[in-house]
């Protein structure tokens, strides 16, 4: 009777979620500080990608400012990028990753001292954002590149993706709540502005923590070499191409849950509310997937995301509706994180093989990728903003998200002819 009970708790919930942080404490130390300061800062994401948008959308009403916000900020990225590879060779990576984090904060306090929204003022918030998102995914790529290998690149991608899925569910539903109880109950005043400067304190405080964390590491300074290229190997070029693919999405991918609900769902309530939905369910498949899947799952797992993508997409543009929308959030809020946990690990594996064969520093292919992200970033906005003075906004909001996810596709394909070379190389 004693051995049954003893051994009871070791089939239980409690046992296993236990047994999990223990395999979480056999992966390398530099890994470990990585994740839990993404796991800070996935706390973060969710306000600045959408309720920077309703805040724009509160104060002026034109969807262009959002769209032009979000202009400024993927502008912002590669010069950073840039400026980061002279700055790793005098200032530790860490403290550039911290940096980062904070200027989020920097950019939020600067958008809500605007007395009035006007179009200079954006984009000079949107462009501080963009050297806040510069400074972030330039090191966070680079360390994390260094802090793993091809082995636990799933499961670190799968641990993050959960991290990021149920900040999208916490984050969005709370501070939703509290913006709209603050406009329903007439708190502050009815000032909603000071509870939107409210959250802008709450993001200072955790990328402070944030920064704190990741400071604790021990990671190898890049070397001092050069990182600006123009030729490059044949996979690479293949890899590039995926890379501008996946930013015509993320072009349009920010500003575009805010834009549907605000313009045919209702306020901020309705919109952390929605992307709540489903999610806990996403955040436990996402870390089963990078727990337990191996590279050759990985184009499956890409393909899934952009099929959900293009069908969110499909839905919205039929619908049109508050019911289209529904069922585009609860696509995206799934299909993004598999987007990511597919293709991250091939572009960091693609990384690993050139770089070897081409005897160059890793820095210089995160930092030419993300100017092929820039390229497709600028043309998914682009579209937009041509539906948008072509036709109209409701033509553009209905239809550039369908256009976008079938154009999406052509991933897959590229995807799998990358791993297959990968494969044969024995890269």
């Amino acid at each position: 009777m004693k051995e049954a009970t003893a051994a009871g708790p070791k089939h239980g919930v409690f046992y296993r979620v236990l047994s999990e942080f223990r395999h979480f404490g056999t992966y390398p130390f530099n890994m470990r500080i990585l994740l839990m300061t993404n796991m800070l800062y996935a706390f973060v994401l969710p306000v600045v990608e959408l309720f920077v948008g309703t805040y724009i959308m509160r104060n002026s009403s034109e969807l262009a400012y959002v769209v032009g916000y979000q202009l400024a900020v993927y502008t912002g990225i590669p010069i950073t990028f840039l400026i980061n590879g002279f700055l790793m060779r005098r200032i530790r990576i860490s403290h550039l990753y911290s940096f980062g984090m904070l200027l989020s904060g920097v950019s939020m306090a600067v958008m809500m001292s605007l007395e009035t929204l006007e179009l200079g003022g954006i984009i000079l918030a949107g462009l501080i954002m963009g050297l806040s998102y510069g400074f972030f995914w330039a090191n966070r790529d680079f360390l994390a590149l260094a802090s793993t290998d091809d082995g636990n690149r799933n499961y670190y991608y799968g641990l993050e993706s959960f991290f990021n899925t149920v900040a999208s569910v916490v984050v969005p539903g709370m501070i939703g709540a509290f913006l709209g109880a603050t406009a329903d109950h007439g708190w502050f005043a009815g000032n909603i502005n000071f509870a939107y400067k409210l959250v802008t304190l709450f993001v200072f405080v955790l990328t402070i923590i944030a920064s704190a964390v990741v400071t604790r590491g021990r990671f190898a300074e890049p070397k001092h070499e050069r990182f600006i290229f123009r030729h490059f190997d044949a996979l690479w070029r293949r890899m590039m191409r995926l890379a501008v693919l996946k930013g015509i999405a993320q072009g349009y991918i920010v500003t575009a849950p805010s834009m549907l609900v605000m313009t045919l769902v209702g306020n901020e309530t309705t919109l952390g509310t929605l992307q709540s939905i489903g999610a806990i369910v996403s955040a436990v498949l996402l870390y089963l997937l990078g727990r337990f899947t191996t590279s050759r799952h990985r184009v499956a797992i890409f393909s899934a995301g952009l099929l959900l993508f293009a069908l969110g997409g499909a839905f919205n543009a039929v619908l049109y509706s508050a019911t289209g929308v529904i069922v585009f959030m609860l696509c995206l809020v799934l299909g993004r994180p598999l987007m990511d946990l597919g293709y991250f690990p091939i572009q960091l594996r693609v990384i690993d093989c050139v770089s070897r064969k081409e005897h160059r520093n890793s820095y210089a292919y995160i930092f030419i990728h993300e100017f092929a992200l820039y390229l497709g970033r600028f043309f998914g906005c682009g579209l937009f903003i041509v539906l948008t003075l072509t036709v109209s906004d409701t033509f553009a909001i209905r239809y550039a998200l369908l256009i976008i996810g079938i154009i999406q596709l052509i991933s897959i394909v590229i995807s799998r002819n990358i791993t297959r070379t990968l494969d044969r190389s024995g890269c």
